[in-house]
């Protein structure tokens, strides 16, 4: 799981390991690392997209984040996944990404909800699909101490359509899945949907997390752990970024 370098021929790890010694030290890290992926996507194109995710996790980093000297005005901030609330809830993803993402220079950005007043679940399903042809160059992933991420759950039903699906976006029914908490309707991104980004970043604290990054990569079954997504979803290699 460590940094290094590797011989021609030699196959990508699977991730790259980060670790810091403190919260701040990981907060910063991550907004320089996002910000300068961001600032080469919009030298190359109109807009750069980046998709966030939720949990009490993120906030830090994107409080960090939200400081970058970027033309925020260019970027649209879209949603890993969401909770069934509107985006007004205090519960819902896109309120933490409204609150702690778009703010200071980032307040300009352009945030992309999930849901909408008065929109049933399988229209934002297709409503978000639709964005989604819209490639997201940058995604940022959370993960549970359950092992899932997104909004795919350990053996959830419907997981494994979730996981061969050609749709970026899913409705999700997290029924008996103990880490989804109240929240058991919900959209999830899929590793169709991953597989569009050509950076991605695991964003996790604490030594539990950590051990069940080192579960996930002794195994090979998404099922068990939806977490092995991030890295087995072919594509960009997967960074993960730790601290305690």
């Amino acid at each position: 799981m460590m940094q290094g370098t590797r011989s021609p021929g030699e196959p990508a790890e699977p991730l790259r390991f980060y670790a810091y010694r403190n919260e701040d030290k990981w907060a910063w890290a991550i907004a320089v690392v996002v910000a300068a992926e961001l600032r080469r996507e919009l030298e190359q194109h109109a807009r750069a997209r980046l998709l966030v995710s939720g949990g009490t996790t993120p906030a830090p980093a994107f409080r960090a984040l939200s400081q970058a000297p970027l033309e925020w005005d260019r970027v649209e901030v879209g949603l890993v996944d969401e909770r069934w609330l509107l985006p007004e809830d205090e519960e819902s993803n896109a309120y933490l990404a409204r609150t702690q993402l778009l703010r200071n220079r980032a307040a300009v950005a352009r945030l992309e909800t999930l849901t909408q007043s008065g929109r049933r679940i399988e229209e934002a399903v297709a409503v978000a699909n639709l964005h989604a042809r819209r490639r997201a160059g940058i995604v940022l992933l959370g993960m549970g101490d359950d092992g899932h991420t997104a909004s795919l759950f350990p053996y959830m039903r419907d997981l494994g359509f979730a996981l061969s699906t050609s749709n970026a976006y899913v409705p999700v029914d997290a029924s008996g899945c103990p880490g989804a908490g109240q929240w058991l309707r919900r959209i999830s991104l899929t590793p169709s949907g991953l597989a569009q980004a050509h950076t991605r970043l695991l964003l996790i604290r604490g030594d539990r997390k950590r051990q069940v990054i080192d579960r996930a990569l002794a195994g090979d079954d998404p099922v068990e752990l939806p977490v092995r997504i991030a890295f087995q979803t072919p594509g960009a290699q997967l960074q993960v970024h730790w601290c305690p």
